[in-house]
């Protein structure tokens, strides 16, 4: 996948919400509260995007002097998407699973349209602050990720998109 500049990350991180939560509005019931081999259900699964998504608008907002007191700066150029793509799923590999507050509750039926409409505003929020960037500092500030460490604004952006197309492919091979 070539996603380089902020217009192409927001672009495709659109593409990818929107292709996950296309998914979840055609799950019945049924479809969206099962949690097969007691994996996460759907809707747990869109609720971990969720409360994945929720911090980056904050902190893609806060101002950069902030981000470099809080976390620090770029001692490193970014990754690539597929690098990246590769240390994450190495880690997932290994053993590594969402921890704290990014374990989803039990999410009923009932919820499925309000979590939907909630992940797409997050989405358009965190799309528009991409789009404010300039193109430099998505390569020289870091933030923290609990599973691969301090990411580039960039190298979170990639996780991001990534991350919906994971979880995507998990409910996907489920209904096959």
């Amino acid at each position: 996948m070539s996603i380089y500049n902020k217009e192409e990350l927001a672009n495709a991180l659109k593409e990818k919400v929107e292709a996950f939560n296309n998914h979840i509005s055609n799950l019945n019931e049924e479809a969206f509260e099962a949690t097969p081999g007691g994996k996460w259900s759907a809707g747990q699964n869109l609720d971990h995007l969720i409360r994945s998504i929720r911090p980056l608008q904050l902190a893609y907002s806060l101002p950069k002097f902030i981000l470099k007191l809080l976390f620090g700066k770029a001692n490193r150029p970014s990754r690539s998407y597929e690098e990246l793509i590769v240390k994450y799923e190495t880690k997932l590999k290994a053993g590594g699973r969402a921890s704290g507050q990014f374990i989803p509750p039990i999410i009923s039926f009932e919820k499925k349209e309000n979590l939907m409409k909630n992940y797409d505003q997050h989405k358009e929020k965190l799309s528009s602050k991409i789009l404010n960037q300039k193109e430099e500092y998505l390569e020289l500030y870091v933030l923290p990720h609990p599973l691969l460490g301090k990411l580039t604004l960039r190298e979170m952006l990639y996780f991001t998109i990534y991350h919906n197309e994971h979880h995507l492919r998990i409910l996907k091979e489920r209904d096959q």
